[in-house]
């Protein structure tokens, strides 16, 4: 009887279910290592994008003759000038207006108070809602919840700026031995699997290493594009603290769909701060910004190295969002493609096998 295999699938599902709850029980034994990887998550994440950022100069400067242990030691003399710059020219304006938006964010409520009652007191605006100025009042509370609410995130993420020794002390260490070391992790981790799976791992992680390489590289050079243009156009239209809303719109942008809504409330809302007609250019500006970024910039980065439906992005970003908030909502994608890689291939080895 057990030969069959509904009963050897049955068996199997249950002793799975059972290794679970026992892990379930004793898992004070894997406190240590949870929090070593929440720990360890955010540079790991950071050397992990600058890796695949910097190697392709590692590998040009190696093909020009140059020791990639001086490759690496010149690219980083190289940040170090691009950080240098970004302090001296970027950082002042940028501090100046996170801090005048924080220190104006009652002025900030005032405006909108004043623009929701001129629309309320618009003619035609109450021909057509006369009678429920409940909603006006509920759409004033949640706009100023939003404008607390981003003023809160706004100062929790610089004061973290202020404050991640944790990152500054590891992500070089790591960067570095990921830089120069990276021809070696492969044929390593291929080394570790049996001889008859070899093969077909080394091609895995060849497709996941191309995969990376096309996301990180799309989503850098889209945000940067989409910086420029939103700031273009944010400084045209005469809309406050265009740096910093439009380095919003760019760090938001990595999230896929949600992003451009995310990274776009915020300047919404201080342009309804101003006037409904500034909402209608903010707008515009974020649209267009978004098209010429999606359709005619992108396209050319990602080519087919990013293949996944509209629908399972979503439903990603959502499960990922509630777990692990904004982090999980930036990694949700290149695991999922890693995981997909994967499982791919071993189906294909399983069929393989099986015939």
């Amino acid at each position: 009887m057990m030969d069959r295999p509904y009963y050897r699938r049955s068996l199997g599902i249950i002793m799975a279910l059972t290794i679970i709850y026992l892990l379930s029980k004793v898992r004070f034994i894997f406190n240590p290592l949870v929090t070593m990887v929440q720990i360890l998550i955010v540079p790991l994440t950071i050397s992990a994008f600058l890796y695949y950022l910097l190697r392709p100069i590692v590998i040009y400067l190696e093909e020009r003759r140059m020791n990639r242990i001086l490759s690496i030691l010149l690219i980083y003399l190289m940040f170090a000038g691009v950080i240098t710059i970004f302090l001296v020219v970027v950082w002042p304006p940028l501090q100046y207006q996170i801090t005048e938006f924080i220190n104006n964010v009652p002025k900030l409520v005032y405006g909108l108070q004043s623009q929701m009652n001129e629309i309320r007191e618009n003619r035609y605006f109450s021909m057509v809602n006369s009678s429920d100025l409940p909603i006006t009042n509920k759409l004033m509370e949640y706009a100023n919840s939003a404008i607390q609410a981003a003023s809160g995130y706004i100062s929790h993420i610089f004061s973290f700026l202020n404050d991640f020794v944790i990152v500054v002390g590891t992500v070089p260490i790591m960067l570095y031995y990921m830089l120069k070391d990276d021809h070696r992790v492969r044929p390593m981790l291929v080394s570790a699997l049996p001889d008859r799976y070899r093969e077909d791992g080394d091609q895995v992680l060849q497709e996941i290493d191309n995969m990376l390489r096309g996301f990180i590289a799309g989503r850098m050079i889209g945000a940067v594009v989409l910086a420029v243009m939103t700031l273009i156009g944010f400084w045209i239209i005469g809309l406050p603290y265009p740096l910093m809303l439009s380095l919003i719109m760019a760090l938001f942008s990595f999230i896929p769909y949600f992003g451009s809504l995310l990274g776009s409330i915020p300047c919404v809302i201080v342009a309804f701060t101003i006037s409904p007609a500034m909402v209608i250019w903010v707008i515009v500006v974020v649209v267009v910004s978004h098209q010429i970024e999606a359709n005619l910039i992108s396209p050319y980065i990602y080519g087919k190295t990013i293949n996944i439906h509209p629908l399972t992005t979503i439903v990603l970003l959502l499960i990922a969002g509630d777990f692990a908030g904004i982090l999980g909502m930036l990694l949700a994608i290149p695991v999922y493609m890693m995981l997909k890689i994967a499982a791919i291939r071993a189906i294909k080895m399983f069929r393989t096998q099986k015939t």
